[in-house]
């Protein structure tokens, strides 16, 4: 399944299958190299295991945006957390592991909607853009909805102090565990904990299902600019009905128009500066030099493949059989990166 989910993708916050290797009994997949580490790891490192407002709203930014894909296609994810977001070379998140996800029909469908939006003169290109706005001007905006609103599943997998109550109760799930998941990870990444964590898996599990209300961490005497907006997203989120939780129903449409995240420019966030935060790793090379190093690799793929090939070796075989002849041909024979690299 998770090699079948690999090959629909195309997005800059996903990762792309460029070969399939069967070997013996294991399964290789070849996808993009992310340098930077995974973002539970930098969590961890930022002082109280939080990170800035700035950079909360960041990454739940360019994870939103990819669970939107991943919706658009029917792909229920099931596994959102830190510790599946990798950081690419340029400081962009992207989501791997997608062993735990399972499909579903979903039906398109595009809206023009007259709608406040806040207003800002700021340049997009730097952090700035997510720090709060002021003013607001009415516009007609198109909205496109293509949710799995009809997705179902009765089997309990995932990360337990991710679940969502219905698939704990196991009385059966949709799309909507993976907006419950979303606000967990937007909770982590301010507080550095999980909202409903116990002393034990079970504890955590029973907090999970009980009918009591998620609690923030006492606030500090001045909170930050945005916190407000922040909570109220997470509530939202963590409504234990998925029928009335944010986002079930038009999915990451009503999630986008909230007031934290005030200020994007949707459109453009791939070209948004990453945030400055400690243990990051700030990279000045531009999308071109990754493309060539990108290339170097096929290259040498390339060349191995012909050695082997010579020697008549099963593993040239076998790799010549499974590997995407669409990128590999971009990268090696046409001499230039495929759209979207």
């Amino acid at each position: 399944m998770e090699a079948e989910i690999l090959s629909m993708l195309d997005h800059p916050f996903l990762p792309t299958l460029y070969a399939r290797i069967e070997a013996s009994h294991y399964t290789c997949l070849l996808i993009d190299f992310c340098p930077n580490g995974d973002l539970h790891s930098l969590l961890r490192k930022q002082p109280g295991n939080r990170f800035p407002l700035a950079a909360v709203r960041f990454f739940a930014a360019e994870v939103l945006v990819a669970l939107e894909y991943l919706h658009a296609l029917g792909i229920i994810y099931r596994d959102l957390k830190p510790e599946n977001i990798l950081l690419r070379e340029d400081g962009h998140i992207m989501l791997s592991d997608f062993d735990l996800c399972f499909k579903a029909d979903v039906v398109p469908t595009c809206k023009f909607l007259r709608r406040k939006s806040r207003n800002s003169k700021r340049n997009c290109f730097n952090a700035g853009c997510f720090a709060p706005v002021a003013g607001s001007v009415e516009e007609v905006l198109p909205e496109f909805v293509a949710e799995p609103v009809t997705a179902f599943s009765r089997s309990c997998v995932g990360t337990h102090e991710y679940l969502a109550p219905e698939l704990v109760s196991g009385s059966g799930h949709g799309n909507g565990v993976d907006w419950w998941a979303f606000g967990v990870f937007v909770y982590e990444l301010l507080y550095g904990t999980t909202p409903f964590k116990g002393g034990s898996k079970e504890n955590t599990l029973r907090n999970i299902a009980s009918s009591r209300k998620m609690r923030f961490p006492d606030a500090a005497e001045v909170e930050e600019a945005g916190i407000a907006e922040a909570k109220d997203l997470i509530e939202k989120l963590l409504v234990k009905d998925p029928r009335r939780r944010l986002g079930c129903t038009k999915g990451a449409q009503d999630i986008k128009q909230h007031p934290f995240f005030d200020g994007i420019k949707w459109p453009l966030i791939r070209h948004y500066k990453p945030p400055e935060v400690v243990g990051g790793v700030a990279r000045k090379r531009g999308h071109v030099g990754h493309v060539k190093r990108r290339r170097w690799f096929w290259k040498g793929l390339d060349c191995l493949m012909i050695r082997n090939r010579n020697k008549g070796s099963l593993s040239y075989r076998l790799l010549r059989s499974n590997i995407n002849a669409n990128n590999y041909y971009d990268y090696v024979h046409n001499n230039k990166p495929r759209k979207n690299a």
